[in-house]
């Protein structure tokens, strides 16, 4: 920085000495008891460390506890969350896309999807919730897209 005194570590150094043989102290006491202060700050940091691991340990266990395990069988119907509706969101509108047909399931978690049209496509189990409608309101659904159209 232009304009401002600067310290080599030197003199500092040479500071400290100055100022233990004003007050009559020894540097081996000193240098003892900065070494302790050293030694009790890393018994504090390698306790926090610990504490830290503790508690997320504790916050996973306490978050997996509550994951909902959800089990889907072929021919059940389910609704797909669309992650890439933020870009456009609408106040009211769902993010959630189907009614769809499941057609199988995989050992991996992913979930084999049927649309209207005959389509399959495979999805992730984790972006799927079931779908709480009847046959008859896909079918409702399907009139009113037909209508728009």
């Amino acid at each position: 920085m232009f304009g401002k005194a600067y310290h080599l570590p030197i003199e500092l150094e040479h500071r400290v000495l100055w100022a233990l043989k004003k007050l009559n102290l020894s540097w081996s006491e000193i240098a003892n008891l900065w070494l302790d202060q050293i030694n009790e700050m890393d018994k504090f940091h390698l306790r926090a460390y610990e504490r830290s691991a503790l508690y997320k340990e504790r916050m996973k266990l306490y978050h997996d506890k509550r994951i909902e395990k959800r089990t889907f069988t072929p021919g059940d119907l389910v609704l797909l969350f669309n992650s890439r509706l933020r870009l456009f969101p609408g106040k009211l509108r769902s993010k959630c896309s189907g009614p769809f047909k499941v057609t199988q399931v995989f050992q991996s978690g992913a979930i084999e999807l049927e649309n209207d049209k005959g389509e399959r496509f495979k999805a992730n189990g984790q972006r799927i919730k079931a779908y709480l409608g009847g046959p008859e309101d896909v079918k409702i659904m399907e009139e009113c897209k037909l209508d728009e159209v």
